[in-house]
C-alpha cells in the first residue's frame, strides 16, 4: 500500500509539461469535413521533443519546422507543412481529449478551423 502511495504522489510531482506533453503527441484523426454527412477526415502525427519542438506530419505532409509548449493551463502546437506551391500555417491546442487548430494557407486565400479526435 505504501508503494502505491508513493507512485502516485511521484505522479503528482511531475511538471504539468511533462503531463500534457503526452496527451497531446501521438496520433490523430482531423475532421476537416465542409459539409454536413460528407465526412472528411485526414491524419496528423505529432512528435513533441523536449527541446519544444515537433515533427511528424500533417494532411500528408511532413511537418517542415515546429514548435510545441505548455503555457497558462494548455498545451500547443503551432507547425508548417507545404503542398509544393506554399507554406500551410496550423496551430493547435489541446482541450481535454480533443485537439482545436486552424490551418493558414496564404498562397490559397484561406483560414480553415477544424478539430481532431486521437486515433484508435
Amino acid at each position: 500500500m505504501r508503494s502505491i502511495l508513493l507512485l502516485c504522489a511521484a505522479c503528482l510531482s511531475l511538471p504539468a509539461a511533462a503531463q500534457t506533453e503526452a496527451s497531446l503527441a501521438g496520433t490523430w484523426i482531423v475532421d476537416l469535413s465542409t459539409k454536413p454527412g460528407e465526412p472528411y477526415r485526414k491524419t496528423m502525427v505529432l512528435q513533441l521533443a523536449p527541446d519544444g519542438s515537433v515533427t511528424g506530419s500533417f494532411y500528408d505532409s511532413a511537418i517542415e519546422v515546429g514548435q510545441w509548449k505548455t503555457a497558462r493551463g494548455r498545451t500547443c502546437v503551432s507547425f508548417r507543412t507545404t503542398d509544393g506551391k506554399g507554406p500551410y500555417h496550423s496551430a493547435a491546442c489541446l482541450r481535454g481529449d480533443i485537439v482545436e487548430g486552424q490551418t493558414w494557407a496564404e498562397h490559397r486565400t484561406f483560414l480553415f478551423n477544424w478539430n481532431a479526435t486521437r486515433s484508435h
